[in-house]
């Protein structure tokens, strides 16, 4: 008669183990929607609406409401229009006091 083995497997591991060495940090973080938004706005030429949404992806009224956002978090916005009839927002220079 054979007697059964009783050896037991090794555990499987749910994830894989990490390594102790830490990797290499990315060359840059990704900027996010808001900081670019922020830096096409203080450029000297301002921004439109269309030239937001192609740079972040967001429909106008999204790009609209960030703006209201910046507005209550006490940014300083312009806004006004081009010969052809397109609004330009951007950030107003803000002026140190004297």
């Amino acid at each position: 008669m054979t007697e059964p083995t009783t050896t037991k497997r090794p555990r499987r591991m749910a994830r894989e183990a990490k390594s102790e060495v830490p990797s290499a940090p990315s060359a840059a973080k990704p900027q996010s929607k808001g900081a670019l938004v922020e830096d096409l706005l203080q450029q000297s030429g301002g921004a439109a609406i269309e030239d937001l949404c192609l740079a972040t992806g967001w429909l106008p009224h999204t790009c609209r409401a960030f703006l209201t956002g910046l507005r209550k978090k006490g940014r300083p916005l312009e806004r006004s229009k081009r010969e052809d009839g397109v609004t330009i927002y951007r950030i107003a220079a803000t002026q140190a006091a004297a």
